[in-house]
């Protein structure tokens, strides 16, 4: 199998059974009966820069977000960056914070073929949560933001964890994106399960968005660091 077959067989077999999980809470999983839109694009992605057999970095992510992968599927990944930096159409325009971020690094690396050659991002969990609030909307939910959900995810997580490092060629290091609490919890996984030698933790894009605007060449220039 290339590594395209692979990635598409992994995200279209997800599953996690709601009925684990706590009160309020759901899943987000946008592979589960997707658009006929969603898994064109998803075919045409993973087939343009993953139709290979090449080992690869791994990156690890949070959990997906509701309008970038939550909308396309794709990591880090909005309808906007699709056509702009890797000339596919996605139908529904989104527009999503960490995405800018994350494109501005994928640019300075030399591009989306140069970068996606050399890594897959992935997720600590490739699904992703949402809660019911006390207004009653439904709100981005980390797997971390609960220690009652953390614990009914955890064996998807670890199961998941694995599937990503072989998809990867099982590299003995890979990339954090969240120097917080998504680092730390990976950090104390891998003291009982080993699964790397070396996390190197980074800033996630969405932080730097929000908080550290004005020093995002930096970041820039520091992730292309962690990742050459």
């Amino acid at each position: 199998m290339t590594k395209a077959e692979q990635i598409l067989d992994f995200y279209s077999n997800l599953n996690i059974d709601v009925s684990t999980l706590p009160l309020k809470v759901d899943v987000l999983n946008p592979y589960q009966n997707p658009s006929p839109e969603m898994e064109k694009v998803l075919h045409e992605f993973y087939h343009k820069y993953y139709g290979d057999h090449h080992k690869r970095g791994l990156i690890l992510g949070i959990n997906p977000g509701r309008f970038g992968a939550g909308i396309t599927g794709i990591p880090f990944t909005d309808s906007y960056r699709l056509k702009e930096f890797c000339d596919i159409d996605f139908p529904t325009d989104t527009r999503e914070t960490s995405s800018v971020f994350v494109y501005d690094v994928i640019q300075a690396f030399g591009g989306a073929k140069k970068f996606y050659s050399n890594w897959f991002i992935g997720a600590t969990s490739p699904l992703g949560f949402i809660h019911q609030n006390s207004k009653g909307n439904w709100v981005n939910y980390n797997y971390y933001d609960d220690p009652k959900l953390e614990k009914a995810v955890r064996p998807f997580i670890i199961d998941k964890l694995q599937e990503q490092l072989e998809i990867c060629g099982n590299p003995r290091k890979c990339v954090v994106l969240g120097t917080g609490k998504n680092y730390k919890y990976l950090q104390k996984l891998n003291k009982k399960i080993q699964l790397f030698d070396e996390i190197t933790p980074l800033e996630h894009p969405r932080y730097i968005m929000q908080y550290k605007l004005k020093s995002k060449e930096n970041y820039v220039t520091k992730f292309l660091e962690a990742l050459s």
